[in-house]
């Protein structure tokens, strides 16, 4: 798996309005990839914030990429479940999503993701996933 690849499949497999959103692969490992968000006016809402929907869209998506990296290439999937927690506003900055897998099996995955600012490092949104892999 390289950068270009996984850059790739955001235009292979996501909807338009996903890619509307203008995600970046910045770096991946073994165990996961981060994206970066960046800052945009279609993205806040009232206060300059990054809206949760526009997070919690980056989150999923950053996901599934960590599962075209572990898998190397794309597995069909679809999200089973996802807890977000929201822990402070996002604003004035792009942000960075880490999404690591924590156990992928025959048929569902696990998976961690982190939102933090990409200019202060802070967490502002922590998510737990579970994918089926079908």
């Amino acid at each position: 798996m390289d950068q270009n690849t996984l850059q790739s499949a955001l235009a292979d497999y996501f909807a338009p309005w996903v890619q509307a959103l203008g995600l970046r692969v910045e770096s991946f490992d073994a165990t996961g990839v981060t994206l970066r968000l960046p800052q945009s006016d279609q993205l806040v809402r009232t206060g300059g914030m990054v809206c949760g929907q526009a997070m919690m869209a980056a989150a999923d998506t950053a996901k599934v990429l960590a599962l075209i990296n572990h898998f190397d290439g794309i597995r069909p999937c679809t999200t089973v479940q996802m807890n977000t927690s929201f822990l402070k506003p996002l604003s004035s900055q792009d942000a960075l999503i880490e999404a690591r897998i924590i156990r992928a099996g025959k048929s569902l995955a696990f998976g961690e993701i982190d939102i933090r600012g990409a200019l202060d490092g802070k967490s502002v949104c922590r998510a737990t996933t579970t994918y089926a892999l079908l």
